[in-house]
């Protein structure tokens, strides 16, 4: 029987340019051993935190969608939500992402924010 892993996305500083692709669960080889079927993995994110390590308040937004996109009706967590100076937000639920999706996103200020998340990891099939 399957099941998920737990998955922790190390820390990923976002930068000005808004259609940066932060993450993404597509495995570029699916190469298995003869008579074995492997099939591209999904995530589960459950917890997102966003950083502020500069004194002055930045913000960030995050889209769902295709790779490098950020079109209008793809926001997801935040457009333009501002985190204090030295401190941090929190964002609690359930997003997923196939491999085909990529969480695309950036910040208002160069790498002033970090950005790290929580979840499982799976595979589709």
């Amino acid at each position: 029987m399957a099941s998920n892993r737990i998955l922790n996305i190390q820390p990923v500083a976002l930068t000005t340019t808004l259609t940066t692709n932060v993450l993404n669960a597509a495995v570029t080889s699916l190469a298995g051993p003869v008579g074995v079927t492997v099939t591209q993995p999904y995530m589960i994110l459950r917890h997102i935190r966003i950083t502020n390590k500069t004194g002055t308040a930045a913000t960030f937004s995050l889209w769902k969608g295709a790779t490098g996109g950020n079109v209008a009706g793809t926001e997801v967590i935040g457009t333009g939500v501002s985190v204090p100076a030295n401190s941090y937000f929190d964002w609690y639920g359930i997003l997923r992402l196939d491999s085909g999706d990529f969480l695309v996103g950036g910040a208002g200020t160069a790498t002033a924010l970090t950005f790290t998340a929580e979840g499982e990891i799976g595979l589709s099939g």
